[in-house]
């Protein structure tokens, strides 16, 4: 169980799409490619493939099966329980589970937590302490269940990192950047644009924060970091896109959203902005992390400023020419796709049908009312298309996606409800993936995210298909291992005498191993695990005996364990 590895010399290229990848968890080491690379920039756009089995029918509205409402669950939230499941099964439609998330009030702000528990003492201004505990918290225990599945995807579509802040309070900076994005996750895209780009978190973190106009005298120009990663990363990609995500070409070739002119133009825009320490003495509290930046006009250029055919007049207001920049970036026609494609990948499946691209980015564009950007539009237009709701679909080789570690430690927290006793929630930087899970949210190692969209990984049968692995990309052998071993003191508590995980309902199940992985494939696999596996899995845990000291609990343990590292688990149906 500890040792997790295959011969280089594996050969997987004729096994079919994503299972060919996860033939054993120790297949996933060997065919993922490796982590790495991930400073580099996406390719202009991930190939797409139609699903193997088209969907013939309109989306169902409410599951026909525990089986279906655990596949809507497993894309809807980041780990459900039993009570969720049946709450669904008994009597929510899926359209009614997804307006009373909408409805569903915020829990408290990750700033707020971090001041009652006294982070903002003097001995915290120059380190990050705090911030895992409130980000653990809330993806493990705010009862939200889509606010906070939306709020880890957008921060991986809109990427700030404790990694890259270099200043006082960055606890506390990335606390208000997450509830920036908690407060516009069921909101409107633009206003998060809007937002997103007046913060300290981004200010700092793609180095605008104090971005000065250019000085002819000396060369100098405006940085232009954030005005390229505004519109490759966050908004409108490197290439025009057709509305199903493909790619326009002339005369064989990508056709490129932007030039080089055009990010020195809108890095104009971002001149002047700083953080707004007004009404505060040297040293400045945290407080100043929760205030949008503001102009200092002496660095501001006021001269006129030209980009993707749009133009700002020379004389124009720092906030108006900041808020015509962004409109004509949410107007591009790229972004409903782009962005859409993307929260596609997040929540459902890694390689979605052009049709499916398609419907989603219509609905972004428009929800019906003449809105663009409606993110509860989006989100019902990804979970209750038929691609997402048919079960076909889901059986296809090329549906679905390789479950991130993030995503599988928090399955299981949520399904066990995994409390801190303390409340402090003290888990801390997962990174480590020798030792850990080789990933932990808001601590990607650059702005491209811990893997890219259109990651291929080399030398397998997805590559040979043509079809995209995004999460392969921070899969190795390493971190497969490391995973597994990560989980088995986790699953046992072992990490730390503050964690509570509820196992009463498996361990009344321990002395049936049959009735306890038919229980666990319902709650953490959604039913993905075949009969076959299940087989192998409960050979393993009837070799421990009952009656042994521990013996009910150790059956749980290595049943949970087992689960999580089957292939038919890792991978999201």
């Amino acid at each position: 169980m500890h040792e997790c590895r295959m011969s280089e010399s594996t050969d997987t290229s004729s096994l079919p799409a994503v299972s060919a990848l996860l033939g054993t968890a120790a297949a996933l080491s060997a065919c993922g490619g490796g982590g790495g690379g991930a400073s580099n920039p996406p390719p202009a756009q991930p190939p797409t493939a139609p699903p193997a089995n088209p969907p013939t029918n309109t989306p169902r509205t409410q599951p026909s099966s525990v089986r279906d409402a655990a596949r809507f669950l497993t894309q809807a939230s980041l780990g459900y329980s039993r009570t969720d499941l049946d709450a669904l099964v008994r009597g929510n439609s899926y359209t009614d589970w997804l307006q009373a998330q909408f409805a569903m009030p915020r829990s408290s702000a990750h700033f707020d937590w971090l001041l009652a528990k006294g982070y903002g003492a003097e001995t915290y201004r120059n380190n990050a302490k705090g911030l895992d505990n409130t980000i653990w918290r809330k993806l493990i225990a705010s009862p939200d269940l889509l606010r906070q599945r939306v709020v880890l995807a957008l921060s991986q579509l809109c990427v700030v990192s404790v990694l890259g802040i270099n200043a006082p309070w960055r606890q506390f900076i990335v606390a208000n950047y997450l509830d920036i994005l908690e407060a516009n996750a069921f909101g409107n895209y633009r206003q998060l644009l809007g937002q997103i780009s007046l913060s300290p978190a981004m200010g700092f973190y793609l180095t605008y924060r104090g971005n000065t106009k250019a000085n002819p005298q000396t060369g100098s120009e405006p940085d232009e970091n954030y005005a390229r990663e505004l519109m490759q990363l966050f908004t409108i990609g490197l290439v025009q896109l057709q509305p199903d995500g493909s790619v326009q070409t002339a005369n064989g070739q990508p056709v490129e959203t932007y030039k080089q002119a055009d990010v020195s133009g809108l890095a104009r825009v971002f001149t002047g902005w700083d953080v707004d320490t007004s009404g505060f003495a040297n040293p400045y509290p945290p407080d100043v992390a929760r205030r949008p930046m503001v102009q200092v006009a002496s660095r501001y250029e006021s001269g006129a400023k030209n980009f993707l055919g749009s133009a700002i007049a020379a004389g124009t207001g720092a906030m108006e020419a900041l808020n015509s920049a962004l409109d004509t970036l949410f107007q591009h026609p790229n972004l409903p796709v782009f962005v859409g494609r993307q929260m596609i990948q997040r929540l459902v499946t890694s390689n979605p049908s052009p049709a499916y691209v398609a419907r989603v980015a219509a609905a972004f564009a428009n929800n019906g009312q003449g809105v663009r950007g409606d993110m509860q539009t989006l989100l019902r237009a990804i979970l209750l298309d038929p691609e997402a709701r048919d079960p076909q679909v889901a059986a296809g080789p090329s549906f679905g996606k390789l479950r991130e570690p993030v995503v599988r430690l928090l399955n299981w927290a949520r399904a066990y409800q995994l409390t801190s006793v303390s409340d402090s929630w003290a888990l801390g930087d997962l990174s480590d993936p020798g030792t850990r899970l080789g990933q932990s949210p808001l601590h990607s190692p650059s702005v491209f995210n811990f893997f890219r969209p259109g990651y291929v990984p080399p030398n397998t049968a997805l590559a040979a298909q043509g079809l995209v692995g995004p999460e392969f990309q921070i899969t190795t052998e390493v971190s497969v291992a490391g995973y597994v071993n990560f989980m088995q003191q986790v699953i046992a508590s072992s990490l730390s005498g503050d964690w509570r995980a509820d196992y009463g309902s498996l361990l009344a199940l321990a002395g049936d191993s049959a009735a306890l992985l038919t229980e666990l494939n319902t709650v953490l696999a959604a039913g993905s695990l075949s009969a076959p596996t299940l087989v192998q899995i409960q050979t393993a845990v009837d070799s421990l005996p009952l009656n042994a000291t521990d013996g009910a609990r150790n059956r749980v343990y290595m049943a949970l364990l087992l689960v999580m590292a089957a292939p038919e688990y890792l991978v999201q149906k």
